[in-house]
């Protein structure tokens, strides 16, 4: 595995995510912005932050998967959120629980949330873009 995550001391450790990952590996891999399409270009899960957050991730893996990666090399996630405040954080955990129940863990490298305007069409509420490293 080409990325080590970490809980330094005097950091706190938020469970969600690592706080530090320490990446050494050969490839880079860095998967675009996410969104809750399907292969076919259908909104997946409109109006519910959870389902589109579980199909960004969905997508984000056959991405990494088609480079040879997978959520063990990611150093760093970036998310992407319409209108983000902090109430909608329950909503969030919902959709990663259901991401660590589809793949059978949970992606936990440090992570960016970062409240947006908007994306690329009015469905689309949450965008996930992720950089691995792979041995």
């Amino acid at each position: 595995m080409a990325v080590t995550l970490m809980h330094p001391e005097g950091l706190p450790e938020i469970g969600l995510y690592g706080q530090v990952s320490v990446a050494t590996g050969a490839k880079l891999v860095s998967v675009a912005g996410q969104v809750s399409w399907d292969a076919e270009q259908n909104t997946v899960g409109a109006g519910d932050l959870a389902a589109q957050i579980e199909q960004c991730y969905r997508n984000v893996a056959t991405g990494l998967e088609a480079a040879g990666a997978t959520f063990d090399d990611v150093a760093r996630l970036t998310v992407y959120v319409v209108d983000w405040t902090p109430d909608k954080m329950p909503v969030f955990l919902e959709g990663m629980e259901r991401v660590a129940k589809a793949l059978g863990k949970a992606p936990t490298p440090p992570i960016a949330v970062i409240g947006v305007a908007a994306l690329d069409i009015p469905d689309h509420l949450v965008e996930i873009e992720a950089t691995a490293l792979v041995d």
